[in-house]
């Protein structure tokens, strides 16, 4: 019967280059969060302070890390409400190139707002 090791002592026996590839793939799993994880994970807010900070509901707060596909300006407000910033980048076989058209965060947080309920004619 072999008895477990402490992961030390495996770690101490990894070549250098290995010990640096675990790294890289830790750091990588690392950046990859769903926007509920970003906030409380990284922003360390609930959605009760991110909704207040945002001027909506906690319950608009709940649908937008929920939704699958959503408005870059929801995205935008969204991370800059956590203290963050959005970098959108293009990759190509031979070159990686961030894309600035959406910088504007100012313009876009406005898009996050509520708009006021229409009336329903009867």
């Amino acid at each position: 019967m072999t008895m477990a090791r402490k992961f030390e002592e495996l770690r101490a026996k990894m070549s250098p280059e290995r010990r640096h590839r675990n790294e890289e793939e830790t750091a990588k799993q690392l950046l990859d969060l769903t926007l509920q994880e970003l906030r409380q994970n990284v922003a360390h807010l609930n959605q009760d302070d991110l909704a207040e900070i945002l001027k909506v509901t906690q319950g608009y707060v709940s649908r937008l890390e929920r939704q699958d596909d959503m408005l870059l300006s929801n995205l935008y407000a969204y991370v800059s409400a956590l203290g963050g910033e959005v970098e959108i980048r293009a990759k190509f076989p031979d070159q990686e190139v961030r894309i600035t058209q959406f910088k504007e965060i100012e313009k876009l947080k406005a898009a996050l707002a509520p708009r006021s309920k229409q009336k329903k004619s009867a």
